[in-house]
């Protein structure tokens, strides 16, 4: 693992979170992991804060709601299978990590862990959640929301940020990613 300032990794993790990254909660002995496609990373409270969202509907939902923090791996090469089936796949009906074949490592500085996938991590301790209000939503956004499942937006203040690289890379591909 090598740590990484979490603003020169942007462009990267932005550009990937659009196909997809990683989100895991673990309460208790209950984990699980989704994949999401909407993020939001900026300073709030004069804190490096990483937004999500979850649906009321998923199973991550019950666990993140019981979680005190979270974690996002954003695979930087490939992984569209496993994204996939961790998207369209809940973890109520069974252990998606090991039907993909991926593992979790333990996390630095939170109690859940991160996924074993190269790319950029981010450690998050919740500090605030908000459920969307739908008098507050701008129409253009409503028809986002037939089923009425508004997300609730968990705020975790980034409290480690690293990349994790199970295979050997060209030093100019390491260069890039961490910014220097």
């Amino acid at each position: 693992m090598e740590r990484v300032n979490c603003e020169a990794v942007l462009p990267q993790v932005m550009k990937q979170i659009k196909h997809g990254a990683f989100l895991t909660a673990l309460s208790g002995d209950d984990m699980n992991t989704m994949t999401i496609g909407w993020a939001s990373l900026g300073f709030i409270w004069g804190k490096r804060i990483l937004t999500v969202a979850v649906r009321p509907v998923r199973y991550t939902f019950g666990i993140i709601e019981r979680a005190a923090d979270f974690t996002m791996s954003v695979p930087l090469d490939g992984m569209d299978k496993e994204l996939a089936f961790c998207g369209t796949n809940s973890g109520k009906n069974g252990d998606k990590l090991k039907k993909c074949g991926l593992e979790v490592l333990p996390a630095l500085k939170v109690r859940t862990p991160i996924i074993q996938v190269p790319g950029i991590h981010y450690e998050c301790r919740i500090v605030y959640k908000s459920v969307m209000d739908p008098e507050n939503l701008d129409e253009d956004y409503k028809n986002l929301y037939q089923q009425k499942d508004y997300h609730t937006l968990y705020y975790g203040e980034i409290v480690e940020c690293y990349s994790y690289w199970d295979y050997p890379l060209k030093h100019a591909v390491r260069h890039k990613i961490r910014g220097f």
